[in-house]
């Protein structure tokens, strides 16, 4: 397999770090999350970061690969206009599933707001392959997809990952994005060998890798990108770099970040210091099965097995139906209660009117309230103005200036265009408001 595009040592760039990373010594790319860039509007600092010849790779979260459905046309055009806009050599996205339910399981269309495994069975292999195949002929670059962590795991699964990954890449030719955190995660959190997973996978074929830290509550490694990276991910991340030398190593923070701005520098420079102390030695692979139906079309009966599955799985997680058979329960439980606080944490940042609005504490209390009744049929901006009218509507706001603020938030944004400097559009929208209530 051909190697890729050597980029280096690099950090993900986020917003709220621009000037940070802008200043960093020895940053040779950086990764933007792909949803969070208009491509007719870069952040200046990712203009100026590309001017001085920094790469930029943009990484999707919502694409779904590892779905039922194929993945969306809109969605694909989406992601190959950001890497175009950003002269990225390649794009990545997850081997996972966002989104459940629909036309094809005559159940509500789910979104889960986060990440979540697919089986590693026949079945979802198929699905994903082809999906894979998809939007590699939909992107104007290579794609590379990320192994996800896992707080659970499937019943039934057929494969390891690092079988799973092999023939993903045998049948496909995608290319790699391992995340050596995710390993320790699902070390953690599945009792699965990191060293394992890594023998069986083609590291030949890996684009760059991640590196991340987390916590471990009760037992469980929570892989959060909000606190330094342990000792036991670099280990991983050395093991991996005495097998192939990694094209790219990015360090993932995504909040909490720390006060002392030399702390990114530091965990950067002990990434980079990791690899090099490290020779990487050719070993031997195992060789991967190649599936008979290589290349053709996949069933429809089979995407229809995937997408029961996914839809009884997400439905438990975020609509409180029966746990289906095989799952650990508590776990199951551990996940639902992660997505209904990520669900929190990134709606807060979307609409951060909200928790401004109601106060912290009692915005954060009443949107997990709610987010028990009401699971996320669409994204993020659709549930801030879904939670804002359920709070008018059921009228669970007290205090009359406190609702009128809500009111006045709500109506500016419920439409398709802001209604300031627009009394007649504005007093339209307030009366239906109003109708609704009665």
């Amino acid at each position: 397999m051909q190697r890729g595009t050597q980029l280096g040592t690099g950090i993900g760039w986020r917003p709220e770090i621009a000037d940070i990373v802008e200043a960093m010594p020895g940053i040779d790319w950086v990764e933007a999350v792909a949803e969070n860039v208009c491509p007719g509007h870069l952040p200046d600092s990712l203009r100026r970061l590309r001017a001085r010849g920094v790469t930029v790779v943009p990484h999707g979260v919502s694409l779904g690969l590892g779905g039922a459905e194929r993945p969306d046309e809109h969605r694909l055009a989406d992601l190959a206009a950001r890497a175009e806009a950003l002269g990225s050599p390649l794009v990545t996205e997850h081997i996972a599933f966002v989104r459940a339910g629909g036309e094809r399981t005559a159940s509500p269309l789910l979104e889960a707001g986060h990440l979540l495994p697919v089986p590693r069975t026949r079945d979802a292999l198929d699905v994903l392959c082809e999906n894979v195949r998809i939007a590699q002929d939909a992107l104007p670059v290579p794609l590379a997809v990320e192994n996800i962590a896992a707080l659970f795991g499937w019943p039934g699964e057929e494969m390891t990952e690092g079988q799973f990954l092999y023939e993903l890449v045998e049948r496909t030719g995608v290319r790699l994005l391992i995340d050596v955190a995710n390993l320790y995660t699902n070390y953690v959190n599945r009792g699965e060998d990191p060293g394992r997973a890594l023998d069986e996978m083609p590291v030949e074929a890996i684009a760059y890798v991640h590196v991340a830290g987390g916590f471990e509550r009760d037992g469980v490694w929570h892989d959060s990108h909000a606190h330094p990276v342990p000792r036991a991910v670099l280990d991983i991340l050395a093991d991996l770099a005495s097998r192939v030398a990694p094209p790219g190593v990015l360090l993932e923070r995504d909040e909490n970040f720390p006060y002392d701005e030399k702390e990114l520098e530091r965990e950067v420079a002990k990434i980079r210091e990791t690899v090099a102390a490290v020779t990487p030695a050719p070993v031997d692979r195992p060789s991967a099965p190649v599936s008979p139906a290589h290349g053709a079309p996949v069933e429809e009966a089979v995407r229809g097995r995937v997408a029961l599955g996914q839809a009884a799985l997400l439905s438990s997680l975020v609509a409180g139906t029966p746990v289906p058979e095989g799952f650990d329960r508590a776990r199951l439980a551990v996940q639902s209660r992660a997505l209904a606080s990520k669900r929190a944490d990134v709606v807060a940042k979307v609409a951060p009117e909200l928790p401004a609005i109601l106060g912290r504490d009692a915005y954060r209390t009443a949107f997990l309230a709610y987010a028990q009744e009401r699971p996320m049929t669409g994204g993020y901006r659709r549930d801030a103005l879904d939670f804002a009218e359920d709070m008018l509507l059921e009228q669970r706001v007290e205090d009359p200036f406190t609702r009128k603020r809500l009111t006045d938030w709500w109506l500016d944004r419920s439409g398709p265009k802001p209604l300031k400097g627009r009394p007649m559009a504005r007093a339209l929208r307030a009366a239906r408001f109003a109708l609704r209530r009665a």
